[in-house]
């Protein structure tokens, strides 16, 4: 199911027919806030108010011109601008190559420092995603470029690929904090994990490794990003015996999967923050969070052959 949602998410065609149908539309609010910048502020007030707190996401990747790049970094301008206006409590999140990553290093690091430079002017975080495998390095290539000068900035780290551990040591090294999910493309077996059990055990060797003394003193807050409440309990416990403060680390989620337990842990007193993502271009983004759950797929489906 997974492997077949991935295969989707490249389909131009179902991509184009999705964009025209009501029903398509309809099913992805489920997963994406809205159209609008306006939309996305208002779901991250109604969130805020419950003690949920967001990274803002404008759906996008692979520009394949500096156009399209630099107007998706100004797309991201006017979102902080609604975030810094409204005083919502939301940081932002961004992929390199919508920002231009296929078109030059240098030239991505230039565009996304107009961003990053925003994001610091009032007050926010930016978070930089990661993408497949074929990316990574060159998205630590950016991020570090973007280091040397920013300190509200961090990166996404895929617990399935072979090489997140000593990626992890290496982010922590240098202090920067780093949001750890599974990962969500398909990746060979030479790169990555594919059973369950090995990735979760990566998660949770990450997860250790990022909640250690030396990880926490130097800068590199641990985000932990899953749904799996055995990886929640895990970290929870680990925190607990090594008297980790609830302060060092926070759980983040995705919007429209599993509201109640982002709630659950936002009323125990843990930081939780949603990702909140919002634009037209939500095909692909949409596809690979039905890959993950089968049940919602198959719900979906259901309701659309019957109508």
């Amino acid at each position: 199911m997974r492997a077949l949602f991935l295969l989707l998410s490249a389909n131009r065609q179902l991509k184009r027919w999705s964009s025209r149908s009501r029903f398509a539309r309809a099913a992805a609010r489920r997963f994406v806030a809205g159209d609008s910048i306006e939309q996305a502020i208002a779901a991250i007030r109604t969130m805020n108010e419950r003690g949920l707190k967001a990274t803002l996401d404008h759906l996008g990747e692979n520009a394949e011109t500096e156009a399209q790049a630099i107007a998706a970094a100004d797309g991201y301008l006017v979102a902080l601008d609604y975030i810094g206006q409204t005083g919502v409590q939301s940081h932002v999140s961004v992929k390199a190559t919508q920002l231009g990553l296929d078109l030059g290093t240098a030239f991505c690091l230039a565009n996304l420092e107009r961003v990053v430079a925003r994001a610091r002017e009032i007050g926010t975080f930016l978070r930089m995603d990661m993408e497949s495998s074929a990316y990574t390095d060159r998205t630590f290539e950016v991020l570090h470029g973007l280091r040397d000068e920013y300190d509200n900035v961090g990166v996404v780290v895929q617990a399935y690929l072979l090489r997140s551990r000593v990626d992890v040591l290496g982010l922590i090294d240098a202090g920067i904090p780093v949001r750890l999910c599974k990962g969500a493309y398909k990746e060979p077996a030479s790169v990555a994990f594919h059973r369950k059990s090995d990735i979760d055990q990566s998660m949770i060797d990450l997860m250790q490794l990022l909640l250690s003394e030396e990880a926490r003193h130097k800068g590199a807050r641990l985000a932990l990003a899953t749904h799996d409440e055995k990886l929640i309990e895990a970290t929870k416990a680990f925190a607990d015996a090594h008297d980790i403060p609830r302060s060092a680390y926070e759980f983040q989620m995705l919007y429209g999967i599993r509201p109640a337990l982002q709630q659950q842990l936002a009323d125990e007193g843990f930081e939780v923050r949603v990702y909140v993502p919002y634009g037209t271009e939500w095909y692909p983004y949409v596809m690979r969070r039905l890959g993950e759950r089968p049940a919602t797929a198959w719900f979906l489906l259901r309701n659309l052959l019957t109508r």
